[in-house]
Order: C-alpha cells, then structure tokens, then sequence
C-alpha cells in the first residue's frame, strides 16, 4: 500500500517535471487470464478494473491527461466473438460507469475511426463524450478502432480538402488534423506485458516522449504501478534532441 510519502512525492514530481499527459499500450489481458486458467473475457474484464484504478490515481497525483489504446484497427482480425465481446463490454462499461466518472469530473473521449462502429455503439459514445465534455477533472482519451499511421493519412486528407497551400503546411498544421488536437502530446508512454513495440499507437505524438515498458499484465496494473513509473519518470532527463 502507498504510504502518504510516497503519495506526495509522486504529486511533486508530476509538479516539477511538468508531466501532464501519460498514454498507456494497455497489454496482456489475454496473457493474464491465460496465466490464471481462466477465459479471455475475464482478463478483459479485469483490464477495466485496472484502467478505473488508473484513472482514480491519475487524479490522486495531479496527472492531468490519460491516454489508453484499448481497440487498434488491427484488432479486427481477431476471432469474431471476441470483437463482439469488446463492442459489447465497451458499451456495457459505458453505460455503467458513466455518472461515477461525470461525478468524478473526467472528461471522456474517444479518438479512432468511429464511423466503423455500430450506430448504437456511436451513439453511446457520442452521449458519454457530450454529457463530460464540461467536466474539469482528468481527461481519459479511449482510442478505439484507432491506428495511428490511418490517423496521420486522415490529417493529410484534411489538409488537402481544406485547401492548405504546401508551403504553409507545418507540424501544427498537422497536429491540429488529429484525432488529439485539443490535448498536449504525451510525455510518458507506458506499456503493459512486457513487448518492446509501440503497435501503431500515436506515432507522431510520441516523438518525445519517454518509454517505460514492464512486464506486468495490464490486469494487475494498479496505483502502485503508476507510482513506479512516475518515480521512473522523474529519474528521466528529456533532451528534446538537444
């Protein structure tokens, strides 16, 4: 258990090193359940307990913005009932867990390709983004049907169609084309379960950031984990290619 201590001294170095955005690979639900004899749907399951834990100390620590990658456009390949479970746990834990997250004042939103989604997945969707949109709490991307390289090819169909000359074309100008426009880029990737990949996962926003990858299953993420990477985080010395 976190003692008091160590609590403050994460909010101060999330104070100090002006980190404000954590995006998250959340891997290893399957591997986990594996692990524990038990069916892929339970280590799914556990993996929203582990990001609702996220979230909460996210919030105990100052951390202003949380990222997850939680359906890439990859993940269609899957086996059929195992993408109908994720729609159908998507829209369950939405509709369940949405007045505690308004109450706690997160902000929701999804980044991805959407229009790929069932109409009544869109819908809930769309309700929960509108219904936090003024909240002033963390604010949770959930990247969904998401790929970062069909991000960056989306942002330049943009710019086209709205008739950006080449010579004004710039990296605000396409960052101001994707999906996280509005937020700042990460300044801590973390991955879950152990690979050394980034899985097509905000290419161009993490340019900078810092990468900590360990071998623990999404499922058994918790505050302390978060803890250990804030720790981590502040032993980091960003150069910035400088």
């Amino acid at each position: 258990m976190i003692t008091e201590t160590k609590k403050i001294t994460a909010e101060d170095i999330v104070k100090n090193t002006g980190l404000q955005h954590i995006a998250i690979i959340m891997d290893g639900n399957r591997r986990w359940a594996k692990e524990h004899n038990l069916p892929s749907a339970m280590g799914h399951k556990k993996g929203v307990e582990a990001l609702k834990n996220t979230l909460k100390a996210c919030h105990k620590f100052g951390v202003k913005y949380l990222t997850v990658y939680a359906f890439s456009t990859e993940n269609w390949n899957r086996k059929p009932e195992e993408v109908a479970f994720l729609m159908d746990l998507l829209a369950n834990t939405i509709k369940n867990e949405l007045k505690e997250l308004h109450e706690n004042g997160v902000v929701i939103n999804f980044i991805g390709d959407l229009t790929k989604l069932s109409a009544n997945l869109q819908n809930i969707l769309y309700d929960a983004m509108n219904y936090t949109k003024n909240n002033t709490g963390v604010r949770l991307q959930i990247a969904f049907n998401y790929g970062s390289r069909d991000e960056i090819v989306n942002a330049v169909k943009n710019i086209i169609k709205n008739g950006i000359k080449v010579e004004e074309i710039n990296e605000d100008v396409i960052s101001r084309e994707l999906y996280t426009k509005n937020i700042p880029d990460p300044d801590l990737l973390i991955r879950t379960g152990g690979e050394m990949r980034v899985s097509n996962y905000l290419l161009w926003q993490i340019a900078y950031s810092e990468f900590l990858v360990t071998k623990q299953f999404w499922p058994e993420f918790n505050e302390e984990s978060l803890f250990d990477a804030i720790i981590e985080f502040g032993h980091r010395q960003r150069r910035y290619g400088k």
